[in-house]
Parts: structure tokens; C-alpha cells; sequence
């Protein structure tokens, strides 16, 4: 279904497996993610978000999104609501002769893209971070090895042989990556202690927040799970705060707030920020994989070549890290 217009058909069959009335419903391609396509359902004087699914579905991650977007819910954080389908089930398959995809169906959020230099915008970050983490506590799971654990020398050795092979142009960017900036990060990426473990978001940044009619709404709880609250909270302090040019007013504002409204996370290293190095990594390795992957599509791949570069130049500093550490020292 991704990747070109849908016909008024894909739209009504959504619309039918949710119960949405009988129309007419069209569909109209909104924005490509790392893990689906946004498409704008309108239909009857309404219009719902359509998240369909590019590289299969987890059922039972869907059912813990919900069951934490509800949680969340009850304790004040507006989100999209996530829509069940005639038989309860939050995610539904279409079937095509191409194999079908999965979706999902979200209410429209029409709104602004979320200034994290803004104060209040901030308060209001910190506020939800803290409450996400006390909706979330008493998690007995382990958080996912994305997480936890980053690609060894023979992983990345391999990579490079394939987009070597393949003819990529940015080759040599990846292979001083490899030598310089990948060894210095993977040196901080440790697994977590049980102990600090909630269930959570798992992606706190600027890009899923909204600002609506009502006020600032999260999106994306695609990835919702276990973490631990202080590598969350690290980085999410870091990617509002400015991320390399990191800004330390903004990083104070938002832990003061997180910590008025009960969070309990607190930066003590490096160590603290093993999430963003992780996470930074494995995005890396996974999208120049899918860039020279032959079992994908054309576009996906030109989509994760894209993503391989663009976050090449933009790896986690460690001097940055450093800084952040210091000026929020104190609980």
C-alpha cells in the first residue's frame, strides 16, 4: 500500500474494518517514518491518521502501546487516540495480492511542530516525562536488546564490506565512522539494572509532539516498553536540549520540571546516556543494512541510505554528553 495514492477502495475497507460509516473515504500520503507510512483517512467531515506498518507487525507490542497510551491517558498526557477495529484488535491486516500490510488507525491531531526552546513547551515535557515514568513503574520485563546492546567489529565490518560492494557513495563516511565515533560510544552501552526499570514511551523527542488547539499532544507510542527511567530520561534531556549544541538553560529547565512532578531519574555519567548511544548506533547499522538490502523496495532503500547519512553526521557528542552531566549534577 505505501508509497503511492490510494484508491478510494484501500480507504473504504479501513473505513469498513473500523465501523466508520460509509463515506466516501479518500486517503492521502501524509509522511514516511522509520517504521511506516502516515496516510490522512477523511471521510463524512472527519479525519483519522492511518500508520501502516512497512516491516510487519508485533501484536503484542500494539497491545502493550495501547495499554500504556491508556495508562498515560488516565494521568493527564493527551495523545492520539488509538482506534480498535470491529473485533477489539488495535492493529488489522489488509489483505492484497502483493501480501497485504498492517495498520493502525489514530485520530487527526491538527497542530504545530513542538519548539523545545520554548519554556513552557519544556515544563510541560518534564511534567510528562515524570508521570510516563510513574504510569510505567514496577515493569518486571527487559528492556529490548536495541536498547541495551550495540553492533560488535565483525557487524560493522560486514556492513561496510556490503556498502562497499554496492557502490554507495558515502562509503568512506561510514568506515571512519566505524574507526572513530562507534568504539567511543559502544564503550558507554552496558545492559540496565533491573531495579530502574519502567515501561515507557521509548521515544521522548521533539518530532512526536504536537502543539494543538488544547495544548502539546505525544505521538508515535509505536515503541512503547521497558527502559530504564534514567537512560530515558538522559536522552530525552539531550535531544530537547539541543542535542551537540547542547543548550544547558533548556537542559535545567526541563529536569527541574521532571523532578517537581515526582521523576526520580538522575544523570551520574556517561553511563547514563547508554540509550542514546545504542539507539544511535543500531539506527545506523539497520538503515545502511536496508540501504544494499535486495528483499526491500526501491524507495525503502533509497529512504534508509538517506537515514544512514544523515545520522552519520549527526552522532552523539561525548563532549556534549560531559556537559550536560555537569550541569545537572545536583537532583
Amino acid at each position: 500500500m505505501a508509497e503511492r495514492a490510494r484508491s478510494d477502495d484501500t480507504a473504504g475497507v479501513i473505513a469498513e474494518s473500523y465501523a466508520l460509516g460509509t463515506g466516501p473515504w479518500t486517503m492521502a500520503p501524509v509522511t514516511r517514518g522509520a517504521l511506516g507510512q502516515i496516510w490522512k483517512l477523511s471521510g463524512n467531515g472527519r479525519s483519522y491518521a492511518v500508520k501502516e506498518l512497512l516491516f510487519g507487525c508485533d501484536e503484542a507490542q500494539v497491545a502493550r502501546e495501547a495499554a500504556l497510551r491508556d495508562s498515560a491517558e488516565d494521568l493527564g498526557i493527551a495523545s492520539p487516540r488509538l482506534h480498535p477495529d470491529r473485533h477489539g484488535a488495535h492493529v488489522s491486516r489488509l489483505d492484497s495480492p502483493s501480501g497485504g500490510s498492517w495498520v493502525k488507525l489514530y485520530d487527526w491531531i491538527d497542530g504545530d511542530p513542538a519548539d523545545p526552546g520554548d519554556p513552557d513547551l519544556l515544563d510541560w515535557f518534564g511534567r510528562t516525562t515524570a508521570l510516563l515514568h510513574q504510569a510505567g513503574q514496577g515493569s518486571t520485563e527487559a528492556p529490548s536488546g536495541w536498547y541495551e546492546r550495540c553492533p560488535d567489529d565483525a557487524e560493522w565490518e560486514d556492513l561496510l564490506k556490503a556498502v562497499r560492494d554496492a557502490g554507495l557513495p558515502w562509503s568512506d563516511e561510514l568506515d571512519r565512522f566505524i574507526a572513530t565515533s562507534a568504539p567511543q560510544l559502544a564503550h558507554w552501552v552496558t545492559p540496565s539494572e533491573p531495579g530502574g526499570v519502567v515501561t515507557s514511551h521509548l521515544d521522548l523527542q521533539p518530532q512526536n509532539v504536537l502543539v494543538g488547539r488544547d495544548g502539546p499532544v505525544l505521538l508515535d507510542w509505536d515503541n512503547a516498553g521497558p527502559v530504564s527511567a534514567e537512560r530515558e530520561f538522559a536522552r530525552a534531556v539531550f535531544v530537547w536540549s539541543g542535542g551537540n549544541d547542547v543548550n544547558i538553560a533548556s537542559a535545567r529547565r526541563l529536569a527541574r520540571a521532571y523532578r517537581e512532578a515526582g521523576g526520580r531519574a538522575v544523570l551520574t555519567g556517561p553511563e547514563s546516556f547508554s540509550m542514546l548511544f545504542a539507539t544511535a548506533l543500531n539506527y545506523i547499522h539497520v538503515q545502511a543494512e536496508t540501504s544494499v538490502d535486495p528483499a526491500v523496495t526501491a524507495a525503502q532503500r533509497e529512504f534508509a541510505a538517506r537515514q544512514a547519512v544523515t545520522c552519520l553526521r549527526a552522532v552523539p557528542d561525548l563532549a556534549a554528553v560531559s556537559l550536560l552531566v555537569a550541569a545537572l549534577d545536583t537532583p
